[in-house]
């Protein structure tokens, strides 16, 4: 068991086509090296699937095991695990290192040999867990250690123009994937018909589009009546009824990068209290929208929609924020809380950031006009008036089914 090793190049066909030519993944390198020089850090020890797959383009399976990206001003090198053979290779930008199970501390043995022993290094304070600071204490013995999970998300926040090309190709597959639901929507169908039409359209349409990529991850969630309360509530089997509030979700992930379209429907025509809720939200969202200018910070839209809604009796049904970054983001591993359209984030919107708004209304079961209202759309901060690459049609003209 002794001879076996620590770790070893599994370097197992060829390179794979990655979802960003080699100079794009080289220009975040370089950013990334520019905020470790300016902090003092000779290594940068990164282990969270967001930046591994940033500065990498490799996204990884954890499965109970750790995963990073060791950066140094000379290399680039991912440290991935002996079950996942020549994958994290041939789907990464620059060198992989797989580490063995044959003996516990065998990833942060691999990330030694890279990163070097007792020097200064980079980690993501928001990202390792006090287990895994000890182990990497224990096996590097730095010299001392600095957060760049600040540096590295406002890096992301910025989307170069190979990124904002990406987004738009989700976007559309977002459109498919509602249309596919649009149409599935029928009284006696359950949730989980209608989301299975629209994850279906939409994994054909990737797949159509990115024919040589990975498929993995895309969702949606549909919901309906009561169930349309949250914005993240899971599919269920309830079916549909006529009367009901419905609300449409779909996530396409091409290569880590996630998109979304969510809309409000009924089936069947809305009462009067409902269709004043709805049209109003939608307002909402119309208002938003225009305030996406550059100069303009994430708390001053929050606090103007806030206005908005007050103005007309609605704010207490408001829930949760009204928009977030796009680009490489998961339901389960999370996105830039630096770009969130909330009272309490000051980050001042500029051109080539992608936001989206997504006003949504709570109104409590037993009160007329019960459920939750929500539209989204993906928007590019440009130098004037945002551009709408969402093309799914919102509102009670359109979404009315049946």
């Amino acid at each position: 068991m002794s001879e076996r090793p620590a770790y070893y190049r599994f370097h197992n066909g060829d390179k794979a086509p990655l979802p960003f030519a080699g100079e794009e993944y080289e220009a975040r390198l370089a950013g990334l090296r520019a905020a470790m020089a300016e902090a003092g850090v000779e290594a940068a020890v990164l282990t969270s699937m967001h930046n591994v797959a940033y500065y990498s383009g490799f996204l990884y399976c954890a499965f109970g095991r750790p995963y990073g990206l060791v950066v140094t001003p000379e290399t680039s090198v991912t440290v991935s695990a002996g079950i996942d053979g020549g994958q994290p290779w041939r789907r990464c930008h620059g060198d992989n290192l797989t580490y063995t199970d044959w003996a516990r501390g065998n990833f942060w043995r691999a990330v030694a040999h890279v990163a070097g022993v007792g020097r200064r290094l980079g980690i993501e304070g928001d990202h390792l867990t006090l287990a895994a600071r000890a182990e990497l204490e224990a096996h590097l013995a730095p010299a001392g250690l600095t957060d760049l999970a600040p540096a590295t998300m406002r890096q992301r926040m910025r989307k170069s123009d190979a990124e904002i090309a990406l987004i738009r190709q989700g976007a559309a597959v977002a459109d498919v994937g509602g249309d596919a639901i649009r149409a599935a929507i029928a009284e006696g169908a359950r949730e989980l018909d209608v989301a299975m039409a629209g994850r279906d359209a939409m994994e054909i349409e990737i797949a159509r589009r990115f024919p040589e990529a990975e498929y993995r991850d895309t969702w949606v969630w549909f919901q309906s009546g009561l169930n349309t309360d949250g914005a993240h509530n899971p599919v269920t089997g309830r079916r549909l009824r006529r009367g009901d509030i419905l609300s449409l979700n779909t996530f396409p992930m091409i290569s880590g990068y996630y998109t979304a379209l969510e809309r409000t429907l009924f089936l069947g025509e809305p009462d009067a209290a409902s269709l004043r809720v709805w049209e109003a939200n939608v307002a909402a969202h119309e208002y938003g929208i225009s305030l996406l200018r550059p100069g303009v910070t994430c708390a001053e839209v929050a606090q103007r929609i806030n206005a908005f809604l007050a103005e007309r009796g609605l704010l207490e049904y408001r829930s949760f924020g009204y928009g977030h970054s796009f680009g490489v983001l998961s339901h389960y591993y999370g996105r830039e809380a630096g770009l969130e359209l909330r009272e309490d984030v000051e980050t001042v919107l500029e051109p080539g950031m992608v936001v989206s708004m997504e006003p949504m209304l709570t109104i409590p079961e037993g009160e007329p006009g019960a459920g939750g209202y929500r539209e989204h759309d993906i928007l590019i901060v440009t130098e004037g008036a945002p551009e709408n690459i969402t093309g799914f049609p919102y509102g009670p003209a359109h979404n009315v089914i049946g």
